[in-house]
């Protein structure tokens, strides 16, 4: 079963994320996809790793997610990735994509389009249960900025592309989960 969770900032999706992961009933591994750059990120990552139990396991990966789940997934496993949004932006801003967008250039970033479509081709495969959280960003004004412009249209496109190929896909306000996607 893959199911995406979305919401938005402090929506309560990574609780609800953490809470379908310890119900499963299977080994749960937690892959966290941020990196803390700096004293702020740093407190939400201890944040999060504080409140997990102690007996999951955590994988950090920030770039090469199809592949970590291709080795991490088993059919008595629980993989709870969070989040999908920081994992963008680590794409974006690895590979040409920010630089582009930057410029004003057509975005031609082989990274980002190569790790995306990896994802989205590898769920439907993989073992076991995959739990993935994301944000959904576009929901604001339009940004003015070019980088945060092509983050959110990208950010919309990835989310679009996960869900269609999970079984089950949960929007999250104020700490309500609203399914869009049964089970």
């Amino acid at each position: 079963m893959k199911e995406l969770i979305l919401g938005g900032a402090r929506s309560g999706k990574s609780l609800l994320a953490e809470q379908r992961a310890r119900e499963s009933g299977l080994k749960v591994v937690y892959v966290a996809t941020a990196q803390a750059l700096d004293g702020e990120m740093a407190r939400r990552v201890a944040h999060h790793r504080e409140r997990r139990p102690a007996e999951w396991g955590c994988i950090e990966e920030t770039l090469h997610l199809a592949d970590r789940l291709r080795e991490l997934a088993a059919p008595d496993t629980c993989l709870l990735v969070d989040c999908l949004t920081l994992w963008l932006s680590n794409l974006l801003f690895a590979g040409r994509a920010a630089t582009q967008a930057e410029a004003g250039e057509a975005i031609d970033c082989p990274l980002f389009r190569a790790q995306t479509g990896a994802l989205v081709d590898a769920l439907p495969q993989l073992p076991g249960r995959i739990i993935l959280v994301s944000n959904e960003v576009g929901w604001g004004i339009v940004p003015m900025h070019p980088v945060s412009r092509l983050f959110a249209d990208e950010q919309g496109r990835l989310n679009q592309r996960v869900a269609a190929v999970c079984e089950q896909v949960t929007l999250v306000a104020a700490g309500l989960p609203l399914p869009l996607k049964p089970r």
